[in-house]
């Protein structure tokens, strides 16, 4: 009989705890400042990091600023390439960074409207359009510096970049004429 009760009771315990993750899969978010972002995502926007926006180009073969300096010395940068990158990393936090706060200002926005319960249907679709908006300055600048590194990179350093990064296969295996020009 005590193994029945004993048993019972650990299937008792089990379906309530996954009862109570499953029911409250949010709990705890609502304390967040900005409900939507997370603190990491917040510090993320506010120091320009990528967070995963340059997926598109990073996996297909544009190599990130950052990266390309993080990995200078088996990509052997020359000296005009390794300037080149360090350019386009800072002009990219420079943009970025701006960006990424008026990112955490329109889901500050969304957030104060519900949390005030002045959301309007009108005004619930203004802030998800400023929203959208701000997220797509966001990715089309990040998007942007790995397009112009690719410019400052020859075939080979991309191809080495993509096997460094895990993902040679995803590389392109050529490149067409004038695509980008060579840095000596």
């Amino acid at each position: 009989m005590a193994r029945i009760t004993l048993a019972l009771t650990a299937v008792a315990v089990l379906t309530t705890s996954a009862f109570a993750q499953h029911a409250q899969p949010y709990g705890g978010l609502q304390l967040r400042p900005v409900k939507a972002l997370s603190n990491e995502q917040i510090a993320d926007l506010r120091a320009g990091r990528g967070m995963g926006l340059a997926l598109a180009a990073d996996l297909n073969g544009y190599p990130g600023p950052l990266h390309v300096i993080e990995l200078a010395a088996p990509l052997a940068l020359t000296d005009a390439q390794r300037e080149r990158a360090q350019a386009l990393f800072s002009a990219m936090k420079a943009e970025t960074v701006p960006l990424g706060e008026a990112l955490i200002a329109a889901e500050t926005d969304l957030d104060r409207q519900f949390a005030a319960r002045t959301i309007t249907p009108a005004s619930l679709s203004a802030a998800t359009d400023a929203i959208g908006a701000a997220q797509g300055r966001l990715r089309a600048a990040h998007l942007k510096y790995h397009l112009a590194m690719l410019e400052a990179l020859t075939p080979e350093q991309i191809k080495r970049y993509a096997e460094l990064r895990g993902y040679a296969a995803a590389a392109p295996t050529g490149h067409t004429p004038g695509m980008h020009h060579r840095m000596k």
